[in-house]
């Protein structure tokens, strides 16, 4: 059994394929804690995953009244999070054991994130995914974020592929979203099981409930193999 010719995979970085977020959690907390903010906690972390560096700190800017300019903030709070993942970043195994079943298939992948493309460069070299995920798109490069689908029609402009053709691996709701409006399948892995119910998630054609606790890779590629065709 193997993928069909003609797909193409986009994944998501953060909380798809590699365990991100409490770097990410880190680093804004010292960023607000800079600026004054020194209650920020986990729960409040969870309510900005899957949504862009950029476009968390305008929201911050208005919830917590900041009055640094956006790019002082930006900068900020990148530079602690490269200083993290540089550091320390782990990859999911089984999403490593995924990338690896699917480029033995040689099937064309990239990497859509809301990170910078600084941060999702390091942290593929830091993490040697990046002899895989040769294509990248960041947020930076695109007019809008998730759950806008700029960065996965982007990501799919640059493979080549025609977004029908595509599948989104996802962990976040947002994310979900972009990929629907994309017109690209997802498989939908929640970094947060507990929000596996969102409504995001109800057009993804997979969704993994218990999310890494229940990914398989081998599972995932037999499912891509026998249920999706190019449309």
């Amino acid at each position: 059994m193997s993928i069909p010719g003609g797909l193409s995979v986009i994944f998501d970085l953060d909380g798809t394929l590699v365990d991100s977020e409490p770097n990410y959690f880190e680093a804004g907390r010292q960023t607000l804690a800079e600026h004054g903010v020194t209650d920020f906690t986990w729960a409040d972390h969870e309510r900005y995953v899957g949504i862009s560096t950029r476009e968390t700190l305008v929201l911050w800017k208005e919830r917590y009244d900041l009055d640094a300019p956006l790019d002082v903030l930006l900068a900020d709070k990148n530079r602690r999070y490269l200083e993290l993942a540089r550091a320390s970043t782990r990859v999911y195994p089984q999403m490593r054991a995924f990338v690896e079943l699917l480029a033995a298939d040689g099937v064309p992948m990239a990497v859509a994130s809301g990170s910078s493309r600084e941060a999702v460069r390091a942290v593929l070299a830091g993490t040697g995914l990046d002899a895989y995920l040769l294509t990248v798109v960041s947020a930076e490069e695109v007019a809008h974020g998730k759950p806008a689908p700029d960065v996965f029609l982007e990501a799919a402009r640059r493979l080549g592929a025609v977004p029908a053709e595509c599948l989104v691996v996802e962990d976040a709701a947002p994310g979900a979203q972009a990929a629907h409006a994309a017109g690209m399948r997802c498989l939908a892995v929640p970094y947060l099981p507990s929000q596996a119910g969102d409504s995001a998630f109800a057009t993804a054609a997979l969704l993994v409930r218990g999310g890494q606790a229940e990914f398989s890779a081998r599972a995932a590629y037999d499912w891509l193999a026998g249920a999706v065709r190019p449309a």
